[in-house]
């Protein structure tokens, strides 16, 4: 059970928390021990978790639950699997900035602050990038090829409105989270998994681009072990330490799944794609070859380091 900081309570504020990473790491801190409430926009009654309205944009009672919390995590923003209009565009933008500046808002008026905010952001920051691997340090640039240009913007909007906020008696951390893969609905495994299953599960626009992803539970893990860990400041990459290829993590999943041929998809073929399911081919895309460098420095242990054992483990459990 950890131990966040002995003066302060077991209570962790979930904003944004009612999505699937949300979910995961409410069930995950419940089990060690920790009061966990949620900061939502639409609050039902029933459950284990409490939960307390708020709209992610203009202070209001919410803010009394940040008073003596152990930590704060935001985990608010609009979901990116959309088109990306004029609409989508603002809303994706404006959930994640003004969530954020709120919060700092109200950290800055407590009397007890919590004393770690992490706040959601996104691997995806990192330079679209085949060859060379991209820890904490690395290269912050949008790629045309990669159709990049407005989420690089979004994420480095996001850690700005996060560096900016007034908290000097709390530690921030941007979590530049990776795709978390997980059997429950609303991961894209069962998405990945379902494609295999019909024989479409080949490499997609050539397959080269590189795939950041986590098991859900070394997501909660981590998580946790920066919680835990004062020392770990800035970004932290949270990300399984084996990147692989589009191409490879197709045939992983291929085997998991049981099927031996996939057919590829072209990359005009995911234009078409992503426009029926409106959404957009950044998403399968972009190369994201990141490694969690600051996780390993200070001595995290992935339970499932490999997208074998990872896609193995979810597969029992589907």
């Amino acid at each position: 059970m950890i131990d966040i900081q002995k003066t302060h309570s077991k209570r962790i504020v979930l904003a944004g928390g009612s999505g699937l990473v949300g979910r995961l790491l409410a069930r995950s801190l419940a089990a060690q021990g920790h009061e966990i409430t949620i900061l939502t926009r639409s609050p039902q009654l029933g459950g284990e978790v409490r939960k307390v309205e708020w709209d992610a944009r203009t202070l209001g009672a919410w803010q009394r639950e940040l008073e003596g919390a152990s930590a704060v995590i935001n985990l608010a923003g609009r979901s990116v699997n959309c088109r990306y209009n004029a609409a989508n565009r603002r809303l994706i933008l404006e959930s994640r900035v003004l969530s954020t500046r709120v919060l700092g808002e109200a950290i800055a008026g407590c009397a007890e602050p919590p004393p770690t905010w992490l706040n959601a952001s996104t691997a995806t920051i990192y330079k679209h990038s085949y060859e060379r691997t991209m820890d904490e340090n690395g290269e912050i640039a949008a790629d045309k090829d990669a159709k990049d240009e407005f989420s690089v913007e979004v994420a480095q909007a996001w850690e700005q409105a996060l560096a900016a906020a007034p908290t000097p008696a709390t530690r921030k951390i941007p979590l530049r989270m990776s795709m978390v893969f997980a059997a429950e609905p609303g991961s894209v495994v069962p998405v990945l998994r379902r494609l295999v299953r019909l024989g479409l599960g080949g490499s997609m626009a050539g397959g080269r681009q590189y795939v950041a992803w986590i098991h859900q539970e070394d997501f909660c893990r981590a998580v946790e072990w920066i919680l835990e860990h004062p020392a770990l400041r800035g970004p932290v990459n949270v990300a399984a330490p084996n990147p692989l290829t589009n191409r490879e993590m197709m045939a992983v999943f291929r085997q998991v799944c049981g099927r031996s041929i996939g057919l590829p998809a072209a990359r005009w073929m995911l234009e078409i794609g992503a426009f029926v399911m409106r959404t957009e081919t950044e998403l399968m895309i972009k190369s994201r070859r990141v490694v969690p460098a600051k996780l390993l420095d200070s001595g995290f242990q992935f339970r499932f380091p490999t997208l074998q054992g990872a896609l193995e483990e979810i597969e029992r459990r589907l």
